[in-house]
């Protein structure tokens, strides 16, 4: 099993979340949630999906670029606020296939 880590941006989108892996998005990496916590859960459903199938075609699977203080893998994040339409960056997932 291998571990890849993408980049997620969530966006308010009226009574929803709209979450996306802009590196994947063309590929179809991208998904909703009435609550941040759901889209992080489908976008984390949906990735898997897309590198998988990528995986299955022989295609390569881009990576967020690490920084030396990302040595290890990192768990979600969710910290930044949402007020006043906000986009939540910088929230990471890690993806096992």
């Amino acid at each position: 099993m291998k571990s890849y880590l993408f980049e997620v941006i969530i966006e308010p989108d009226e009574d929803v979340f709209h979450a996306y892996v802009p590196v994947l998005e063309e590929r179809g990496a991208s998904t909703w949630g009435y609550t941040k916590e759901e889209a992080i859960k489908h976008i984390q459903e949906v990735t898997k999906m897309v590198i998988e199938s990528m995986i299955e075609a022989g295609k390569k699977i881009p990576q967020v670029r690490r920084t030396p203080m990302e040595s290890q893998p990192v768990p979600t994040k969710l910290g930044d606020s949402f007020e006043d339409g906000v986009i939540l960056k910088n929230t990471i997932v890690t993806i096992t296939v």
